[in-house]
């Protein structure tokens, strides 16, 4: 809805001086943005879904401009857990421990996802990967995010799911190393760096490597996707 200025108020605006000509910029601003369709990242989650591994991502992205939609099997809320080998333990430990963490709640199923609607596709870590990657609806998403050649960004454990969507071969990427596997098995190349970037598939080890590029290139590739039609 535009708004017309008569030639009088214009003028009453003018004279009252600086305060009026901010109040015109910023009324233009506010106008600007509601035109503007705000780009969306998926994300998907499920229960055991690594706190650091997600929440960074989901705030970084969100200063950046995009809109960062957390999918799940059902509309519903998800636990997060925090992974790490504890420093301190009476008796030492050759993997993760995993504790309680925040929550957070997925708006959309994965059924309900339309990929055409989204600039690209970020997948965290967390043991939620390893029984995620046997939702169909989540595999058909995977695939079309590299079909359409959309930036996907991969952390930890969230191999595990590109890996069952059969998008690896002849790929490279990094992960944590005891999931190199299922880089290698599926036919992609595991490369042994905190973050890989090899065209769409922007990849990094653990949350630890935030610091590398990793967010930086993905965030850079979704500027360039086309906005979606409609």
């Amino acid at each position: 809805m535009t708004t017309r200025m008569s030639r009088r108020t214009m003028c009453q605006l003018l004279a009252a001086g600086p305060a009026a000509l901010g109040w015109m910029a910023g009324a233009g601003v506010a106008a600007d943005r509601a035109k503007k369709v705000q780009p969306k990242v998926l994300m998907p989650v499920g229960d055991a879904t690594e706190v650091v591994d997600t929440l960074y991502p989901f705030f970084r992205l969100a200063e950046e401009g995009f809109k960062v939609v957390v999918a799940g099997p059902e509309a519903r809320m998800y636990h997060m857990v925090t992974h790490e080998i504890p420093p301190d333990a009476n008796i030492p430990w050759d993997i993760t421990q995993e504790r309680p963490g925040y929550h957070i709640k997925a708006e959309v199923a994965f059924r309900d996802v339309d990929p055409s609607e989204y600039a690209g596709l970020f997948l965290s870590g967390g043991r939620a990967p390893e029984y995620l990657r046997y939702d169909k609806d989540l595999m058909r998403i995977t695939r079309r995010f590299f079909e359409t050649d959309k930036p996907v960004a991969v952390v930890c454990h969230g191999v595990e799911i590109v890996a069952a969507a059969g998008v690896l071969k002849g790929r490279k990427m990094t992960t944590v190393g005891k999931c190199a596997l299922d880089v290698t098995q599926f036919g992609g190349t595991f490369v042994d760096e905190r973050c890989v970037i090899d065209g769409n598939l922007i990849s990094a080890g653990t949350w630890h490597d935030y610091d590398t590029p990793f967010m930086k290139v993905f965030i850079e590739q979704l500027g360039k996707v086309p906005a979606p039609r409609g």
